[in-house]
């Protein structure tokens, strides 16, 4: 037989974060060279400083860089690289991308064009695959795409339903519909939305299957028409379409189901003569019955944990394909090991909603035991201008339980402080028992682990007192002057204050031996010794803490706490009651509906702010009139910034209001 291989020489990965540096890995482990890509926001990064060399894009947007096509092809000529990687995201799932790659003659690693073309696209997508055989959710997937034509269609489908970008995925460009009324605004943000991510507004229907799985299947095909599966994940555990938790192999999928389930992913792969690896999801019912969603072309985020249970390095089979080689083994070669659990920690804000967080890492610090795979390291900035995910943290065992205990003790070790994370919220999914039963569904999470900010107890108090001023002491000492309440010994004390949201907590702190013995309304604890490890009242504990300002954060106990130093009385927080509508998050203010002199009611939209990737709709929150738009079109606001000021409007003025508009 003849080899008709391409060996691959120099790799140019078109992304950025924990992929790329996945990427890397595997290349550097085969002796391939790589280049990394950069925006001015990632010149720093640490997927940067893995590659043997790295090409700036441009400015921080991804508009400007990591979705500019021509810039990442002038890279990968200028640095001389043979083939180009596109991770996931991104240009990933381009197929005018993929083309541009292989007329410049490079090797693309990843399907043919036109089936990316054909899977990128989800109505062109469900025709295939209805056509294939391949069950599909009713819906609508025509070309009309005025309002009046999807609301049509929405009733012939019926509510509740899904709007889908058709061009689109990870949750992007989606919304949850339930009654008629809601889809004009459903219709415009999810269109904003798929235009900015994809570069396509047109938009697809599907009913809305309640108390279904996630689940999807991995395929992989070569060039010489084999494709075959590798088992499924399940990926149920979801907020707001975004995967949080991710397994394999379905707790709900028996061997019978697992064989229907990877037909049908093949016959979709082969539909579209697929090749390279990629992904097929479905929705299962709990009958047994499954339909098709999507085919993502490229590699899945939660790839990990096909490779823990089957021992292969989807990297690597990627390398392979697309440089020429037949597909290493057959479907009868393919065994399912164990069970595998893959946790993303996110930089978000349960107690606020899950709002994105950015801003810097003080500490970074994740279990040495599991595998992790992460784009930051301490010291890192996460930037609002991309992904909110900072991490996945992969556990195996031979069995789901043991799986699930190896992540959970993981969670409980790890430490990523200077910004809101959702790392309780995964330990709450965790010890959840109908996770832990494995019945979780796609509605499930956000109905049964909403999520919250911890409260603080009174150890927790002292503790962060004790931190401050372990803090504050460890900085005197570094610029050459020491605070005679700081010593330790002998010295009569020291007064703060701390602030969690609303609470406020005035303290008195006396030195003692390796510590300090705090007091406050109701409460006195004595807190000794230094990270990892303090005591509080001769309890030992796993502790780490890191300043920045006038902002402490604290982890122990598996839990993740923000204090703020109070100097002063502090200002009454902006919001509805005050007139002023302010911004959640830092982000791009991508629409603004109202201008001074508009009246409003409460539940107006007056704005809508992008950040990592998501758009969210600020509302009025009471009737009254703007006086004032502290904002522009496009701008990047900082979270906590006015975007606008209402008025309240009197009776009289109501009055004379609505007398104008019938005269």
């Amino acid at each position: 037989m003849t080899d008709h291989t391409r060996p691959l020489r120099r790799v140019l990965i078109a992304n950025r974060g924990e992929i790329a540096r996945r990427i890397a890995r595997t290349c550097r482990a085969r002796g391939i060279a790589t280049v990394a890509v950069y925006s001015d926001a990632d010149q720093e990064a640490a997927h940067v400083a893995g590659c043997d060399a790295a090409v700036r894009l441009g400015p921080a947007p991804a508009a400007e860089s990591y979705l500019r096509s021509d810039a990442v092809i002038s890279a990968a000529q200028t640095s001389g690289a043979d083939a180009v990687h596109p991770g996931y995201g991104f240009l990933s799932e381009r197929a005018d991308f993929a083309r541009a790659v292989i007329d410049a003659g490079l090797t693309w690693i990843g399907p043919a064009p036109a089936a990316i073309q054909t899977m990128g696209d989800k109505a062109a997508a469900r025709r295939a695959m209805a056509a294939a055989g391949v069950p599909v959710v009713p819906g609508y997937d025509g070309a009309a795409q005025d309002d009046a034509a999807l609301l049509a269609a929405a009733h012939a489908v019926g509510f509740p339903l899904m709007v889908k970008a058709a061009a689109g995925g990870g949750g992007k460009g989606m919304r949850q519909v339930t009654q008629a009324d809601a889809l004009p605004e459903a219709l415009d943000l999810a269109r904003g939305e798929a235009a900015r991510a994809f570069g396509d507004a047109k938009l697809i229907l599907e009913r809305l299957i309640t108390g279904a799985r996630h689940v999807e299947v991995q395929v992989i095909g070569d060039a010489h028409g084999s494709v075959i599966h590798l088992g499924e994940r399940d990926c149920s555990a979801q907020r707001r379409h975004q995967k949080v938790i991710e397994e394999a192999p379905s707790p709900a999928v028996d061997p019978v189901l697992r064989a229907r389930m990877g037909a049908a992913a093949v016959a979709a792969a082969q539909a579209v003569g697929y090749q390279g690896a990629g992904t097929v999801e479905f929705l299962l019912e709990p009958s047994g019955a499954f339909y098709f969603l999507e085919m993502n072309t490229r590699l899945q985020v939660e790839h990990p944990v096909t490779e823990a249970v089957t021992g292969l390095d989807l990297v690597g089979l990627q390398l392979d394909l697309a440089a020429g080689a037949p597909l290493p083994l057959t479907q009868d070669d393919v065994a399912l090991n164990g069970h595998a659990l893959e946790a993303r920690l996110y930089a978000e804000d349960p107690g606020a909603g899950f709002l994105p967080a950015a801003g810097p890492l003080l500490s970074w610090d994740m279990p040495d035991d599991l595998r992790v795979e992460a784009g930051y390291r301490a010291g890192d900035t996460v930037s609002p201008h991309y992904d909110a995910m900072l991490a996945k943290i992969i556990a195996w065992g031979d069995t789901r339980a043991v799986a699930l205990a190896r992540l959970r003790a993981g969670l409980e070790r790890l430490s990523c402080l200077g910004l809101p994370t959702n790392r309780g919220h995964l330990l709450e999914i965790l010890d959840h028992p109908d996770f832990i039963a494995g019945a979780a569904t796609t509605d499930w999470l956000e109905t049964e682990v909403p999520g919250a900010t911890p409260a603080a107890r009174s150890a927790d108090v002292a503790l962060a007192a004790a931190a401050w001023l372990n803090t504050e002491a460890a900085r005197l000492a570094r610029i050459g002057r020491i605070n005679p309440a700081l010593r330790g010994f002998g010295a009569p004390g020291s007064h703060l204050t701390l602030a969690q949201g609303d609470h406020r907590w005035d303290l008195f702190a006396r030195p003692v031996p390796k510590g300090w013995y705090i007091t406050g309304k109701g409460f006195a604890h004595q807190v000794t010794g230094m990270p990892p490890t303090m005591a509080v009242d001769g309890c030992r504990r796993a502790v780490a803490y890191a300043a920045q300002g006038d902002q402490l954060w604290l982890a122990h106990d598996a839990r993740d706490m923000a204090f703020r130093r109070v100097w002063a009385t502090p200002e009454a927080i902006a919001g509805p009651d005050t007139g002023r509508i302010i911004a959640p998050m830092a982000g791009a203010l991508v629409a603004l509906d109202v201008a001074p002199g508009d009246r409003v009611d409460a539940d107006d939209r007056v704005a809508v702010i992008e950040a990592m990737k998501m758009s969210h709709a600020l509302r009025a929150g009471r009737a009254g009139i703007v006086t004032q738009v502290g904002a522009a079109l496009g701008d990047q606001v900082a979270q906590g910034a006015a975007i606008v000021t209402l008025a309240a409007q009197d009776a009289d003025q109501e009055e004379n209001a609505d007398n104008a508009d019938t005269g």
